[in-house]
């Protein structure tokens, strides 16, 4: 499974539908409705369940298993993603026709970062295994840490990598269209462009937590590649789906920090006791689905 072959043909898959994305169907910037967001959205699932069908057929029920999981995880750890884009694109006031070429670049460059990660994190597990307990440990960390999310405030104006690039390129007083670089007549950058580091600076922080959490439930690269890059892919058209609901699901981040310290014990255990891949999805699933359930029945006052 992990010959090139099978990665070439997965990634010229992924570069088609950007391509297909970018180029035909969102050449100009435009605001996303809700029905085309949600009709993207259940596209992109669809094709990830698709490929869990190709991977039943081809590996079996186990990678399978281990596929749906780690989409499972990943998909509901960038719902939090959700919420620092909205916050992000509200403290830059970014208008609804532009935040869809944020999102799409800073997703592409996120899906680099990932195969990044993904790859040291695995060559250290097989290397080192007493680097599994540390990942373990800092899940768990993670996850107390989820528990006074809903106390902390995200200010994008204090991210340092923003700092850093103010003092090092000059930019422009206001947006100057969909355009990241202009020239005035000296080469400057525009607020959408950061916008777009502070998004991917702000995607670096939430690898550090999603891709160990994956990790745990299977060393296979390929799987832990693609369950990665299907959850990604769907997160541009997610947002534009929930943004007007993403903060009614305000008990949300109890179940992710569940999640999160289920996966790192699950971890730390693994040299005494190996949770099973279907029952690590089913509670992650009645974690996740706990919590939104919760937030629907009881809803914050405004």
């Amino acid at each position: 499974m992990n010959q090139p072959i099978f990665w070439v043909l997965f990634n010229i898959f992924v570069a088609a539908m950007l391509a297909l994305d970018l180029a035909i169907l969102h050449r100009r910037p435009r605001p996303i409705n809700f029905r085309e967001a949600l009709a993207w959205t259940g596209m992109w699932i669809a094709l990830a369940g698709a490929f869990a069908v190709l991977v039943y057929f081809w590996r079996g029920r186990i990678v399978t298993l281990e596929f749906v999981t780690g989409y499972v995880i990943e998909l509901s750890l960038s719902v939090d993603n959700l919420f620092v884009f909205l916050v992000i694109f509200r403290f830059f006031k970014v208008s609804a026709a532009n935040q869809h070429k944020v999102l799409f670049w800073g997703i592409l460059g996120a899906l680099l970062m990932r195969g990044l990660f993904i790859a040291l994190g695995v060559g250290l597990i097989r290397s080192f295994q007493w680097v599994s307990y540390v990942f373990g440990a800092f899940l768990v960390y993670s996850g107390l840490k989820f528990l006074r999310e809903e106390e902390a405030e995200v200010d994008p104006g204090k991210n340092p990598v923003l700092k850093l690039f103010r003092r090092c390129v000059p930019v422009t007083s206001d947006y100057v269209g969909s355009r990241f670089f202009v020239r005035d007549p000296g080469l400057y950058a525009t607020p959408l462009f950061v916008v777009l580091l502070v998004i991917e600076s702000s995607d670096i922080l939430f690898a550090v937590d999603s891709v160990p959490a994956i990790l745990a439930i299977t060393l296979n690269a390929f799987i832990v590649y693609t369950s990665n890059v299907f959850a990604i892919l769907g997160l541009r058209s997610m947002y534009f789906a929930l943004r007007g609901m993403i903060e009614l699901f305000h008990y949300l981040h109890y179940g992710l920090s569940a999640v999160l310290i289920l996966i790192g014990a699950k971890m730390l255990v693994s040299h005494y006791y190996t949770l099973r891949t279907d029952w690590a999805l089913a509670c992650v699933g009645g974690l996740l689905g706990g919590a939104v359930l919760a937030s629907i029945l009881f809803p914050k006052n405004k």
